[in-house]
């Protein structure tokens, strides 16, 4: 079953979503010619909130690691999108090395690597998956077995560096693709390669990267692309700020933390009594960097971030992998109205879409029977409902209501497909060479 709204307070949705269908074929020409000046990432998912009233991205993730939600409808055109993706990046690609997280134990991730590399054999790949992971110095088979019953099986390969070029023995591949966002650091196997083609490019990794960097690319996105249409860019665009040099455990920072809280509820208040908004406006603190959910927490006074107990300052101050978290995004929370019917009942849920390439391919809905409207669903718990886009989403359809099923995944890919351009903008502007200024090597 489709995931439900609360009709009494999507009156602005469906404004902006008659406005997003009515200039459909102008949104299309607009994204096309972005592509020109800005050619996407291989791939990438975005994490939305649908607050019926605002529609917004809240993180882009550039090493997606959920194929296997995805429905069995999507698989056709996503292969199909692969392999228009391989082509645009290395027209005569033959061999991709698949680079993996070293989540052995997570079963689902498992799964996501076995349907991703699936995937590119369907698209007329050879692949084989190479190890970071120091213990796998022989090809290792993997066997896990799902809830369903499913078993996974998978063969890790030791990587085989020569020179500039990385591989496994025997294999020279055309591609390297990474499924490891890197929370680490670069390892210092996959530094200087030359004359072979490495996706995504490692400063998207999270070594470097920052959340803040992600959402000032995609404010100016959503201002273009709101101008056009003459809407409002808040209606898709959370408002955010950052604090460094934090340290939970120390208490460094607090004053900071409190200040931006501060002044974004106030911006919130204000956005929410132009709109006759009823709901309770709250902020998001999370790390700058990182995925997975960690180091996330719901704020609604600024009092709370500095009354944080203990096992609060734990949880925030670490993040994946255990990196210390010392920068801080402050985000605009955007409330989820959306319901997926469970067994214990209707389930907050919020919508995952996938990408590869400038393609909308599929994703699904992240519901959690245990949280509420206001807060981070990517928590332990979570269920993963497929998004049935084989029904309709790269068009919309005039003939139904703006709030159908079709057309409303349509206004999802829409929005995904600007956190995607706002992503490619944002590689170039921190791509190493683009940081130098002009006297350094390497400047012009």
């Amino acid at each position: 079953m489709f995931p439900q709204l609360q009709p009494s307070l999507c009156s602005q949705l469906i404004g902006l979503e008659k406005r997003v269908l009515g200039h459909s074929a102008e949104v299309e020409h607009w994204f096309r010619a972005q592509w020109r000046l800005h050619p996407p990432p291989f791939y990438g998912s975005v994490d939305l909130r649908n607050a019926c009233f605002k529609l917004a991205p809240v993180d882009t993730n550039l090493f997606p690691g959920g194929f296997n939600n995805l429905s069995e409808a999507a698989l056709p055109v996503t292969v199909q999108a692969l392999m228009a993706s391989v082509e645009s990046h290395c027209p005569d690609i033959a061999r991709v090395l698949l680079i993996p997280e070293n989540h052995t134990r997570n079963s689902f991730y498992l799964a996501n690597v076995a349907r991703l590399a699936g995937l590119l054999r369907q698209a007329g790949l050879e692949v084989r998956i190479g190890s970071l992971l120091p213990e796998v110095t022989a090809p290792t088979p993997i066997t896990a077995t799902m809830p369903s019953g499913q078993e996974i099986h998978l063969v890790l390969e030791p990587l085989v560096r020569k020179a500039d070029r990385i591989g496994v023995a025997g294999f020279d591949p055309c591609l390297v693709l990474l499924n490891n966002d890197l929370s680490s650091g670069v390892p210092e196997q996959l530094r200087g390669i030359r004359n072979q083609t490495m996706l995504p490019p490692l400063h998207a990794g999270w070594a470097s990267r920052r959340k803040s960097e992600h959402f000032t690319a995609y404010r100016r996105v959503a201002q273009e692309f709101a101008q056009r249409l003459q809407i409002d860019p808040w209606l898709i665009d959370p408002y955010f700020d950052r604090c460094q040099g934090v340290d939970f455990h120390a208490r460094l920072g607090e004053t900071c933390l409190a200040d931006k809280v501060s002044d974004l509820l106030e911006k919130i208040r204000r956005k929410y009594q132009e709109y006759e908004i009823q709901q309770t406006p709250f902020v998001v603190v999370k790390a700058d960097a990182g995925t997975y959910g960690m180091g996330i927490m719901t704020v609604k006074d600024p009092s709370e971030v500095i009354n944080l107990n203990r096992k609060q300052r734990n949880k925030m101050a670490v993040g994946k992998e255990g990196i210390q978290v010392h920068d801080v995004l402050v985000q605009e929370g955007v409330h989820s109205f959306e319901t997926v019917p469970q067994p214990e009942g209707d389930a907050v849920a919020e919508p995952v879409v996938y990408m590869v390439d400038r393609y909308v391919v599929g994703g699904f809905y992240r519901v959690h029977v245990d949280r509420g409207p206001d807060e981070n669903l990517n928590a332990p718990g979570a269920r993963f409902v497929p998004l049935p886009f084989e029904q309709s989403c790269q068009q919309p359809m005039a003939e139904e209501n703006p709030d159908a099923t079709p057309n409303r995944l349509y206004l999802y890919g829409v929005i995904s497909r600007l956190a995607l351009l706002a992503a490619s903008r944002e590689l170039e502007a921190t791509h190493p060479a683009a940081r130098l200024t002009p006297g350094e090597p390497g400047s012009h």
